[in-house]
């Protein structure tokens, strides 16, 4: 489908990294359901807090599949440059740019999408990056800072003339947020400025969207973020519909229940069961949002503290959601 540096994706589909969602066992069952590359939650480039709990488990990717991408986020060359080198060493295959993150706690540290109002430090960085390392850099952006500044089109350029193997933009400004419409008009302007592969993120929702936005934008790929929150079913079907153009049946309960108790399986296994346990309550929410009686379940679900309670108090819900659906 696309080329990134040596590696061949077969997918137009890529999951986005999410912070606190993109952690190894949830990208190893996107990976399985279809996702052609996934792409870890951000790193800090500052790797004297490497240390911390929460880093060691984000550079973890013992196990994971080819090619292991890795997102770093910073606002200094050569801390980044260093980051870039010491993530290689620890088996990156790709290295992945954050300047996209719209948080306030990244942005007010010069990070992430804040810098996007400096252009000629994204020079820097970039080149600072792509100097590092021997492995393919990619990037990701949004359409600019606000809408009275959108300079997407130039940083993409920027991205391509330095070395940049892949570009992927959240098609809204930093300071919409999430709020409005994605531009997919900047992206596919965008799309005419540069050769590399590109892929389109935000509002991506079903299959049927995202063959709306590869025809408009001319992206190589989309990639997923929100949307894969509780439904990793989505890459599945966005392949089936790109491939043969109609539309695969939403999974079965039975489905639901054997994928959740094996994502809360991996969970409490590679985290421990404390941590484990408190990480499931999040993705059991977003797997059961939109199921019959999904948010008093959550509610109760949330306050269990073991990994066997949890695991028996899934059964009993699906059992439960079952009988109900046999007896009507």
């Amino acid at each position: 489908m696309f080329q990134i540096g040596p590696y061949r994706i077969d997918s137009q589909v890529v999951l986005a990294p999410m912070a606190g969602v993109t952690d190894q066992p949830f990208r190893k069952l996107c990976r399985k359901l279809g996702a052609g590359l996934v792409v870890s939650e951000m790193v800090t480039s500052d790797t004297r807090l490497w240390n911390s709990r929460k880093s060691q488990y984000r550079l973890n990717h013992a196990g994971e599949e080819e090619p292991r991408s890795i997102q770093i986020a910073g606002g200094d060359p050569q801390v980044i440059a260093e980051a870039a080198r010491m993530n290689v060493e620890r088996g990156a295959q790709i290295i992945d740019i954050n300047m996209g993150c719209p948080a306030k706690k990244v942005c007010n540290k010069a990070a992430g999408s804040a810098l996007l109002q400096d252009e000629p430090l994204v020079l820097e960085i970039l080149k600072a990056a792509v100097a590092a390392v021997d492995v393919p850099v990619t990037l990701k952006i949004r359409t600019g800072w606000s809408p009275e500044n959108r300079n997407a089109e130039t940083i993409a350029r920027m991205a391509e003339d330095v070395g940049i193997q892949a570009l992927a933009i959240h098609g809204r400004t930093r300071a919409c947020g999430y709020r409005g419409d994605a531009e997919y008009d900047t992206i596919a302007r965008v799309r005419n400025s540069i050769e590399i592969p590109l892929f389109a993120n935000g509002d991506i929702t079903s299959a049927r969207k995202a063959k709306e936005v590869l025809d408009c934008t001319g992206a190589d790929a989309v990639m997923i973020g929100r949307a894969a929150q509780g439904n990793p079913w989505i890459f599945r079907e966005i392949n089936h519909f790109l491939q043969h153009g109609t539309e695969l049946p939403k999974p079965t309960s039975e489905v639901v229940k054997t994928t959740l108790l094996n994502h809360l399986a991996a969970l409490h296994e590679f985290y421990g069961e404390y941590m484990g346990v408190r990480i499931a309550r999040k993705h059991v929410g977003w797997y059961l949002h939109h199921q019959p009686n999904g948010v008093s379940f959550r509610a109760r679900f949330n306050k269990l503290e073991s990994a066997v309670e949890q695991v028996a108090a899934i059964e009993h819900y699906f059992s439960a959601a079952h009988s109900s659906s046999t007896a009507a």
